[in-house]
C-alpha cells in the first residue's frame, strides 16, 4: 500500500468520524476532506471539482425549484387533503390510502418537499382525529424513500449514478431502468408498512402537546412596582435559578425573551416562568429574599393563546448543514433573526430540562417556538431548519386547514403541467433530464409560479456540495488506486462462493456506508470500488451499480441516515432506538431481495 492509498484511507476515516459526530456540516467535512487531497497531489485541481461540473447538479437543483412550485400553487395540499380523507381512524386503513400514494408522488418529485409537506398535513389531521402521530410519520418517510428507488428523478441519488455512468462512458439510467427491481422492493416494503409496522411504532404524543403540558407547570412570578429588582439584570438579581428552580423565558407584554441572558435588565410587570431543575416541581419556590416578586396564577395556555392571536406556536427541525448546527440557543439570535422566542428543545425524543441559552444545538433537535403571525410563509425556505407546522401555527386560534389556505387557479395547472413535460420529455429520450429540467423551471419563471428569488431559496445547495465533493473523493480513490485495493479486498472475501455473492458483499457495504456518511457521499465512494470489483471479476459492472444506487437509498435503520427520517425524527417524537426497532427487519429484506432480483434483469 503506497503514501497515496494511506492518505486516502486516512482522509476517509477522519472524514466518516466527523460525520459520524457531527463535528461539521457534511459538506463542509467532504469540501475539507477533497482540499486535503488536491494540496497533497492525490488529485489535480481540475480532477478534484470535476464533479461540481456533472450535469447531475443541475437536474437536481432544477428538480428543487418544480418541487417548490408544486408546493408554492397548492397542488401538494390538494394531494395531502385527498390522501388523508376524512372517514376511518384504522391506522392500517390510514396507511393504507397514505403510504402508496406517497410513494407515487416521491417517485416523480424529491422526496424532501414530499415529506416536508405532509408533516403538517398529517400533524394537523392527526390531531383533530385524535389519532397518534407516531403511528404515521415514521411510515410517512419510509414511503417516500421506497417511492424514490423506483425511476431516474425519484432521489438525487440515482441522478449521481446517471451522471456517473456518462462520464464513465457508460449508457446512462434510463427514466424507468431502476422500476424493474425498484418496484417490488417499494411493493414489498409498502405491504410492510401497512400490516407490521403498525405493530412496532411506538405510540407517543405529538412533542407539542407534551410541551404545552408542561408549560402549563412552569411557576409564572410577575414583577410588581414595589419591586427592588427592577432595572436590574438577572446577573445581578440572581434571579436565573431559584431554590431548585431555572429561569426558563420571560414574558414582557406581547413579546416572549428566551432563552434569557444574563445581562437582560430587568422590567416592572415582567413574568419570570421558571421550569423545576427535576421536571415536576414538589413545592413552590420561596420569594422572601425578593420584595416585590409575587407568584400568579394564570389561566391555561389554550385561552391565553386566544387572547393573543398575533401570536403563534411553531416547531422546526434543525437541518443537517444548517449554520446553526454547533452553535448554541443564544448565540442563534432566534429572536433577532426571525422573531421566535425558544420554548423548548427536544432531542432524540426527550425534552431538554436544562437552561437553554448555553445548549448546543445538533442536526434533528426540534426547537418549539412563540412566533410572530405569518412566520411559515416568511421562513418556509430557510436554510436553518425544516418547518413541520401549518401555516397559522399551532395555537388553537390560530388554526388553519389545508382546504382553507390551499392557493387556486392557474399556478396549480402549470406546475402539474411541467412536472408531466419533465418526465415525459426525460421517458421518452428526446431531451437530457438537465436540459428538461431547465425549460421546465424557465417555463415557471414565464409564468410567475415561482418568482426568481423563491427559486433560488428553493434549492438545497448543501446537497449539491455534498454531491460535488463526494464525486471528487470517488475520483481521488479510483486514480490512486485505492478503489482497486478495496474491490480486491472484496473479492477475495467472497469471490468462492459466486457472483452472487460478491453482489451481497457490495450491497452490505454500500448500506452500511450509507448509514455514516448520506446515500450521496455513499454511491459517489462506492461506484469506483463497485467498477474495479467487476473488472477484477470480469463481470458486467451494470447490476453492481443498480444494486449500489437502490441500496444507498435504504436508510431505514437511524434518524441521521437520510434527510426525511431526520425530518420525522422530533416532530413524531420517536427516540433514535425507534428507527432501527421499525427498520431493521424491513432493510434486510430490501437488501435480499436487490440480491436476488439483480442478476436476473442485468446478468453478470
Amino acid at each position: 500500500m503506497g503514501f497515496e492509498q494511506l492518505l486516502i484511507f486516512g482522509v476517509l476515516l477522519c472524514a466518516f468520524i466527523g460525520l459520524a459526530i457531527d463535528l461539521w456540516s457534511p459538506d463542509g467535512i467532504l469540501l475539507t476532506a477533497l482540499a486535503i487531497l488536491t494540496v497533497s497531489g492525490v488529485l489535480s485541481l481540475e480532477q478534484a471539482f470535476q464533479g461540481f461540473a456533472n450535469t447531475t447538479l443541475i437536474a437536481l437543483g432544477s428538480l428543487y425549484v418544480v418541487a417548490a412550485a408544486m408546493r408554492e400553487s397548492g397542488a401538494l395540499d390538494r394531494a395531502s387533503s385527498f390522501i388523508l380523507g376524512q372517514g376511518t381512524r384504522s391506522i392500517q386503513r390510514i396507511l393504507l390510502r397514505l403510504c402508496p400514494s406517497v410513494s407515487l408522488y416521491s417517485a416523480f418529485l424529491n422526496n424532501t418537499p414530499v415529506v416536508a409537506m405532509g408533516i403538517p398535513a398529517i400533524r394537523q389531521w392527526a390531531l383533530k382525529k385524535n389519532i397518534v402521530v407516531s403511528k404515521l410519520l415514521m411510515p410517512l418517510s419510509f414511503a417516500a424513500i421506497l417511492g424514490g428507488l423506483c425511476t431516474l428523478i425519484g432521489t438525487s441519488t440515482n441522478l449521481i449514478t446517471h451522471g456517473l455512468l456518462q462520464s464513465h462512458g457508460f449508457e446512462g439510467l434510463s427514466f424507468f431502468e431502476l422500476a424493474w427491481v425498484g418496484v417490488p422492493c417499494a411493493i414489498v416494503g409498502l405491504l410492510y408498512l401497512v400490516f407490521i409496522s403498525p405493530m412496532l411504532t411506538p405510540a407517543r404524543r405529538d412533542i407539542r402537546y407534551e410541551e404545552e403540558r408542561r408549560r402549563n407547570l412552569l411557576v409564572e412570578v410577575e414583577i410588581t412596582e414595589s419591586a427592588d429588582v427592577i432595572g436590574k439584570t438577572i446577573k445581578e438579581t440572581n434571579l436565573d435559578e431559584i431554590q431548585g428552580f431555572y429561569l426558563s423565558r420571560i414574558n414582557r407584554g406581547d413579546r416572549e425573551i428566551a432563552p434569557v441572558s444574563k445581562d437582560e435588565k430587568l422590567r416592572r410587570s415582567d413574568h419570570l416562568l421558571y421550569a423545576a431543575k427535576g421536571g415536576i416541581a414538589a413545592k413552590l419556590p420561596d420569594l422572601g429574599d425578593y420584595s416585590g416578586l409575587r407568584i400568579i396564577h394564570y389561566p391555561p395556555r389554550d385561552i391565553e393563546q386566544e387572547e393573543k392571536p398575533e401570536r403563534e406556536l411553531h416547531q422546526v427541525v434543525v437541518k443537517e448543514g444548517s449554520p446553526l448546527v454547533g452553535g448554541t440557543v443564544e448565540g442563534a439570535r432566534l429572536l433577532e433573526r426571525f422573531g421566535a422566542a425558544v420554548t423548548g428543545v427536544r432531542r432524540r425524543g426527550k425534552r431538554v430540562d436544562q437552561p437553554l441559552g448555553p445548549f448546543v444545538l445538533h442536526p434533528g433537535d426540534v426547537l418549539l417556538l412563540d412566533t410572530r403571525r405569518g412566520f411559515r410563509e416568511a421562513y418556509e425556505d430557510t436554510k436553518d431548519f425544516f418547518l413541520t407546522s401549518a401555516a397559522g401555527g399551532e395555537a388553537t386560534g390560530a388554526e388553519t386547514s389545508i382546504e382553507e389556505r390551499r392557493p387556486e387557479g392557474k399556478d396549480l395547472y402549470i406546475s402539474v403541467a411541467v412536472l408531466v413535460g419533465i418526465v415525459s420529455l426525460v421517458a421518452s429520450g428526446i431531451v437530457h433530464i438537465a436540459l428538461a429540467g431547465i425549460l421546465g423551471v424557465a417555463v415557471l419563471l414565464s409564468f410567475n409560479v415561482i418568482k426568481a428569488g423563491e427559486a433560488r431559496k428553493s434549492v438545497d445547495w448543501t446537497v449539491l456540495i455534498v454531491i460535488g465533493a463526494a464525486i471528487g473523493l470517488g475520483k481521488a480513490m479510483e486514480v490512486s488506486g485505492t478503489a482497486e485495493l478495496i474491490g480486491q479486498w472484496m473479492v477475495d472475501l467472497t469471490s468462492a462462493y459466486g457472483h452472487r455473492m460478491v453482489l451481497a458483499g457490495v450491497v452490505i457495504v454500500t448500506g452500511l456506508l450509507t448509514e455514516i456518511i448520506t446515500n450521496n457521499g455513499a454511491v459517489a465512494l462506492m461506484f469506483p470500488i463497485a467498477l474495479s470489483v467487476a473488472q477484477t471479476q470480469g463481470i458486467e459492472a451494470r447490476g453492481l451499480f443498480i444494486a449500489i444506487t437502490l441500496v444507498a437509498s435504504m436508510s431505514l435503520i437511524t434518524p441521521i441516515g437520510y434527510q426525511t427520517n431526520l425530518m420525522v425524527y422530533g416532530p413524531g417524537n420517536y427516540k433514535f432506538t425507534d428507527f432501527f426497532k421499525v427498520g431493521f427487519l424491513l432493510e434486510l429484506t430490501l437488501w435480499v431481495l436487490v440480491i436476488i432480483l439483480v442478476p436476473l434483469f442485468w446478468p453478470m
